[in-house]
């Protein structure tokens, strides 16, 4: 129910607020767990490892900039300051999109997909440890259904909508 002026708020019950700071502060670490080992081995926080793998999965490593802000569920600016970066490193690079003077392409260089592949076996071995070492298969399960319901909620499908990456 959207909250309107003339609408009370529907406060949490006790019960709810404890689910929901039990997010909060698991989500919390869990990000900084996985930021502080990929500094470790890479040098580069856990956002940007995102847009390697990104990178990496799609045709060609090659994803027109809007695409990768999408799917990385980041602000254009956002995506521009960390693709630099990672420029920077020379693990990606821009190309300027034929049919659209206005687009780009970021594109994952070989050293990037060198980084990501010394990269990984340590971060898919932190992402184990912290969250699907402690879970049952059948939590595991629940965890996924959980999580695919709330991003459905909060991905509205019509125009318009406020989403990072339009931003």
């Amino acid at each position: 129910m959207k909250q309107t002026a003339k609408t009370p708020p529907q406060w949490l019950s006790e019960d709810e607020q404890h689910v929901w700071r039990a997010y909060l502060h698991a989500t919390t670490l869990l990000e900084d767990h996985l930021d502080r080992q990929l500094q470790h081995d890479a040098k580069m926080p856990h956002i940007y490892f995102g847009l390697l793998v990104q990178l990496s999965e799609a045709p060609r490593r090659r994803l027109r900039m809007t695409e990768l802000a999408m799917r990385a569920k980041i602000t254009r600016s956002r995506l521009s300051h960390a693709i630099a970066r990672l420029e920077k490193n020379g693990w990606v690079r821009r190309e300027d999109c034929p049919s659209d003077k206005r687009g780009q392409f970021a594109v994952l260089t070989d050293a990037g997909l060198e980084i990501l592949k010394e990269t990984a076996p340590g971060h898919v071995t932190a992402v184990r440890q912290a969250l699907f070492d402690r879970l049952t298969p059948a939590q595991q399960k629940s965890l996924g259904e959980i999580m695919r319901i709330v991003a459905e909620g909060l991905q509205p499908k019509e125009a318009g909508a406020d989403l990072p990456w339009l931003r």
